[in-house]
């Protein structure tokens, strides 16, 4: 079941991926970087539960704490991805990489990062899955 989670995950990445290529394109001009990365929280969060709705069955939890271990692998995973690329690649600093997760900064990026969280256990429940 884990081995399926992980691989989902890697159909989120690229879906995530190509959402901030979009964002970049074609939020940041219109909007600033602040308002694009808010509002792409949203959508990515839509994505997320869309990807998990087609998916979460495949997965095939059997419990729902095997669908928070899928959720916590997913979290665990983008989090890693994220901050690794942020902060290695991109060269952001600690301070900018974690503003995205304080909404007293304008961050909303923890509500997306339980929406990724929560996704197995909701589709589960929703689809019926156990």
């Amino acid at each position: 079941m884990l081995l399926r989670a992980a691989l989902i995950w890697l159909i989120i990445a690229g879906a995530e991926t190509l959402h901030g290529i979009l964002r970049v394109k074609l939020l940041n001009p219109r909007f600033g970087d602040r308002r694009a990365r808010q509002v792409a929280v949203v959508s990515g969060s839509l994505l997320i539960l869309l990807i998990g709705w087609v998916t979460v069955p495949w997965i095939a939890p059997l419990s729902t704490g095997q669908s928070l271990a899928a959720g916590g692998l997913w979290l665990a995973l983008m989090l890693a991805l994220d901050l690794g690329l942020g902060r290695w690649v991109m060269h952001a600093s600690w301070e900018r990489l974690l503003a995205d997760f304080n909404p007293a900064r304008g961050g909303f990026l923890g509500f997306g990062m339980l929406v990724l969280f929560v996704t197995p256990i909701v589709i589960a429940s929703l689809r019926h899955v156990y």
